[in-house]
């Protein structure tokens, strides 16, 4: 009979927003300690003194196994780090945490993006900046809040087959059910194009346009992330689960999704400085889209919905031209 798998004694999570924060409630359940660290003072003394992150997830109450940091350099203290930064800091929180980590030691990605400017996916970000690290990561379809509250959530934990299987034993509790992969690429792909399709799908629907058409937008933007899947190297079976049908489901039909917000918004007449930047709930897919298209017309693959997406957020496009330069493409087989 094999031996169960033992979850990780002490876990760190690196950024204390609300999915940090949640997922740091999930770890609690099998790990003898978690360290959460938080950039801002006063979400760390907020935990201290009343046991609630009040400012990124009010009203969810934190058991005293979860210790709250400023220090990141304490990380190093932990046999596995989820890094719950947003997608464009994880160079940046990687990078500090480079000095205190150990060799081998697992750091799973929680945010979902791709890096502007690079065009990389976070996972080969990380890979840069923690060369000795296990890297892997976590994705799904999934609301901090839901996660936080006990709701049922599943989602992908990817990373080498030995080290996810961990993560999994670590992070299962009740209401949260997490599957192991080793498709690492795929994972990083779904979670990241999965916020740039939403906010396409948002913006069908704050212009009007109908159920029809955003069922259709679903499906044809499932086709472009398969397409740039396989040019990855992404597994299909990979694409069509958790992390990426999944997410792109969860994401692309519903007001609590931020990027969907922001495509509603846009959809509805509103400029881009009033809803995307400082100020504002982060939409990743703001962010992603340009560095998706970019990422791939270098392998040669043409993903038209998330094109007039980028040509909408960069404002080189209004949303109903974009819906018509995409309505005028030449007719071909699905």
């Amino acid at each position: 009979m094999p031996h169960p798998v033992q979850p990780y004694n002490t876990i760190a999570v690196a950024g204390a927003g609300a999915w940090g924060t949640a997922l740091a409630l999930v770890a609690s359940a099998n790990s003898g300690k978690v360290l959460l660290w938080a950039r801002e003072p006063e979400v760390v003394a907020g935990i201290v003194t009343s046991r609630q992150n009040h400012r990124f997830l009010p009203d969810i109450a934190l058991p005293g196994k979860i210790e709250a940091t400023g220090d990141i350099r304490r990380a190093g203290e932990a046999d596995a780090i989820l890094l719950a930064a947003p997608a464009q800091h994880v160079r940046a929180v990687g990078t500090a945490l480079a000095g205190a980590v150990k060799t081998g030691t697992p750091v799973v990605l929680c945010a979902k993006g791709i890096e502007t400017g690079t065009g990389k996916l976070l996972a080969e970000v990380l890979a840069e900046v923690l060369p000795g690290c296990s890297t892997a990561i976590l994705s799904g379809p999934s609301f901090a809040r839901d996660v936080a509250q006990g709701l049922p959530t599943a989602v992908t934990i990817a990373g080498e087959i030995g080290v996810a299987k961990r993560l999994q034993a670590s992070l299962n509790r009740t209401g949260f059910r997490p599957y192991a992969s080793d498709d690492v690429t795929g994972v990083a792909l779904g979670g990241a194009a999965k916020n740039v399709y939403a906010i396409a799908c948002g913006m069908v629907e704050g212009a009007g346009f109908g159920e029809s058409a955003r069922a259709a937008l679903i499906a044809r933007s499932f086709a472009e992330l398969m397409r740039l899947g396989v040019a990855l190297g992404a597994r299909a079976e990979t694409l069509m689960g958790l992390s990426g049908l999944g997410d792109l489901v969860l994401t692309a039909t519903s007001t609590a999704s931020r990027n969907y917000s922001l495509g509603l918004a846009l959809g509805r007449g509103a400029n881009i400085s009033d809803v995307v930047g400082t100020g504002h709930p982060l939409a990743e897919g703001a962010y992603t889209a340009p560095a998706l298209v970019a990422r791939a017309r270098k392998h040669g693959v043409e993903l038209p919905v998330a094109e007039a997406a980028a040509d909408v957020l960069q404002e080189r496009l209004a949303v109903r031209e974009a819906a018509r330069v995409l309505l005028a493409r030449p007719l071909k087989s699905e």
